[in-house]
């Protein structure tokens, strides 16, 4: 499937230039803790913390590049016109294994779209080229 090219903007740059280099980022508050008194992570960037609102303790945490199917749907008739000659294609949810919290989506490159999705199953992250300019997306791969 042809991925559309996202466009980085000065918020999102890091994360697409992370996936231009093989690794996945999410952005940390060192000046928040989860309930776990871990630093609080988020996804998709912003330019504030989700939880406490400064701009001023957001860094950039690199991920494993693990995760597990949480749950997916085949797409049948998508509006986006280019994706619909792809159609039906795959779109998943992935739970991080590193950050449970945080939730990717992914068209599952490699699994058949009449194949049974199978939840719960680990996945790992590859970065696919995209159409009309130089930048990779993340896309997750169940493991053969």
């Amino acid at each position: 499937m042809g991925k559309q090219s996202p466009v980085p903007d000065e918020i999102s740059k890091p994360f697409w230039d992370a996936c231009n280099e093989g690794r996945l980022v999410v952005q940390k508050c060192a000046g928040c803790q989860s309930n776990e008194g871990q630093d609080w992570l988020q996804h998709p960037p912003q330019a504030n913390c989700f939880k406490c609102g400064t701009p001023d303790s957001l860094t950039w945490q690199e991920m494993n590049g693990r995760g597990k199917i949480h749950g997916y749907c085949t797409m049948y008739d998508s509006r986006i016109r280019s994706l619909q000659e792809d159609q039906p294609f795959i779109i998943a949810v992935i739970e991080l294994e590193d950050a449970p919290e945080i939730k990717m989506f992914s068209h599952l490159p490699g699994t058949p779209v009449d194949d049974n999705v199978p939840v719960g199953a680990t996945v790992h992250v590859e970065f696919q080229d995209t159409l009309g300019a130089d930048q990779k997306v993340a896309e997750w791969r169940v493991p053969n």
